[in-house]
């Protein structure tokens, strides 16, 4: 049998604990201006202006096709998570099903007026089907055949829209 030689796994430097303080004291000023960055550009995007909706997108969900006004179930806003789940793949992208299984209650956002939704292309009856194996009680609506995906650029395919500039 073989025996190979492992490599120690790199590490950083080992400095004093006054070089330390230092450094730390750096990166935390570093830190303190990227923060302050986020912030301003979350500002932007709070106050982005909106857009009126005007195209009627067709959705499936477990009681049948429905409109995307239809998924607000009579609140005031909507928030709609792009499930990454192709027409052809067996089960749902790993990332998101880590995120909603992490989801937890959102009972709070019923009550501030606001509904959360999960839009996949797959059809409803893999979606239905994932959803259940998975335990989940989280709305879940198809977009399949719909170029609802394409035109907010969730689902990037230059063959079907054009890519939206950086």
């Amino acid at each position: 049998m073989l025996q190979t030689e492992i490599a120690a796994p790199p590490h950083p430097l080992v400095v004093t604990r006054e070089e330390w303080l230092v450094e730390r004291k750096k990166l935390l000023a570093e830190e303190k201006e990227l923060t302050k960055h986020g912030d301003a550009v979350d500002a932007k995007r709070r106050r982005l202006p909106m857009v009126k909706i005007e195209k009627q997108y067709k959705f499936e969900g477990p009681l049948g096709p429905l409109t995307l006004g239809d998924m607000f179930e009579g609140r005031r806003q909507l928030i709609i998570y792009h499930f990454m789940f192709d027409p052809e793949w067996d089960e749902g992208c790993s990332g998101c099903t880590g995120l909603v299984n992490a989801i937890g209650d959102l009972s709070m956002l019923n009550e501030r007026n606001t509904t959360f939704a999960l839009v996949s292309r797959a059809p409803l009856e893999r979606l239905i089907a994932y959803k259940v194996s998975k335990g989940w009680d989280i709305n879940m609506y198809s977009s399949y055949g719909s170029d609802f995906n394409y035109d907010y650029n969730v689902t990037l395919d230059k063959k079907v829209a054009p890519l939206e500039d950086k």
